[in-house]
């Protein structure tokens, strides 16, 4: 008997700054999807967060042009479990859905609030739940959970939206009790260095702190590593994750730029990193050590910074839904431990449904004893 296929839908864009990566992931993973094992659904989130489907979605979001494609609904209700198209101001089933794809970086689909989503209407995706999203997400309290793992991370401090324009000068004493420059400025809830600026002086903290404050309520202060080789670890797994073998970024700008990820492309990378072995293992110790600490499942990219004069290893942050280009690092990486791009996204969708099934054994209605 020929074996069911996969009803899988593959979901991208967003109301994220971070909207343009995600097309571009979405695309190199729709290209391997194997229509014999898969039938694929493409779900895209516009700017303003309307939800469509149709024929040729990517290629219509890639030319911002949209017109043609319908509104598209996930229920939240277990017993409604689908997806639903708008025709006609009447809700139309479409297609029963085995895996729900998220590919959207940043806000309103890293932080947990599509995998709230998921969790309501009981399906199977791939990466990390809510909590794992959420906490991985902001970079605040992420480092916050690192340091009582006592896992090493860069000093920072949090600030806020609100004190920044309400105090400036206030903020900035409170940022170089942190540190010396340089100093880094980040919005606390977002990726692939979006907003992100080296400051090295008391004018550049300013402007720093208003770039990030555009992009998030919450902004992280935290210190430069002056001398720092920047080294990336993939993660996969559920319960048992493993780490890949260690890359290296080579940054062609003043860091791991937008720009140098995603359009000029003058970043070198080296894979595997030029690391002693005894690095290497604790690097990857480190990575599995903080992706257990949050629950993360699925997939993550962990980044570090080595300081290359005391040789002491930071853990900076960690991306539940990493860039996944083809020439991004996370497949990459995978791929030079051995697992091939195409394989790679049939194991997270693997990953998907057995996290689904292990949800399905936790009980959720509570029979007295008495």
């Amino acid at each position: 008997m020929m074996k069911k296929k996969l009803h899988v839908a593959v979901v991208f864009g967003g109301r994220s700054g971070e909207h343009e990566v995600s097309l571009m992931s979405a695309r190199s993973v729709l290209s391997v999807l194997d229509p014999s094992k898969y039938e694929v659904t493409q779900i895209g989130i516009t700017r303003e967060g309307k939800w469509l489907t149709g024929e040729d979605v990517i290629d219509k979001f890639e030319s911002s042009k949209v017109e043609g494609l319908e509104p598209v609904i996930i229920s939240p209700d277990p017993s409604e479990a689908g997806i639903f198209v708008l025709r006609d101001k009447q809700l139309i089933k479409l297609a029963e859905v085995d895996v729900y794809f998220p590919l959207l970086h940043g806000t309103f689909g890293e932080d947990g609030t599509i995998q709230g989503l998921f969790e309501m209407a009981d399906v199977a995706y791939v990466g990390a739940g809510v909590v794992g999203s959420a906490v991985g997400m902001d970079k605040g309290i992420f480092k916050d959970v690192m340091r009582i793992n006592h896992i090493p991370s860069v000093e920072s401090v949090i600030v806020l939206r609100s004190e920044i324009e309400k105090d400036m000068n206030a903020i900035i004493e409170k940022a170089e009790k942190v540190s010396a420059y340089p100093l880094f400025t980040k919005p606390a809830n977002l990726g692939s260095s979006v907003g992100v600026t080296k400051c090295r002086t008391r004018a550049d903290l300013q402007e720093g702190l208003m770039e990030a404050a555009l992009y998030d309520r919450r902004v992280l202060i935290e210190r430069g590593v002056a001398n720092a080789r920047e080294i990336e670890v993939s993660v996969l797994g559920n319960d048992d994750p493993r780490a890949s073998v260690p890359g290296e970024v080579l940054p062609s700008r003043e860091f791991y730029s937008y720009e140098s990820k995603y359009i000029d492309g003058t970043s070198g990378l080296l894979i595997p990193a030029p690391l002693p072995a005894e690095m290497t293992a604790r690097i990857q110790d480190l990575a599995v050590r903080a992706y257990k600490a949050i629950d993360a499942a699925g997939m993550a990219r962990v980044d570090f910074f080595l300081d290359k004069d005391s040789g002491e290893v930071y853990l900076n942050e960690l991306n539940t839904i990493p860039g996944f280009t083809k020439i991004s690092m996370y497949p990459k990486l995978w791929e030079a431990s051995g697992m091939k791009y195409a394989e790679l996204v049939d194991r997270l969708i693997e990953l998907a449904i057995q996290r689904k099934a292990e949800r399905d054994r936790t009980s959720h209605s509570y029979r007295s004893q008495a």
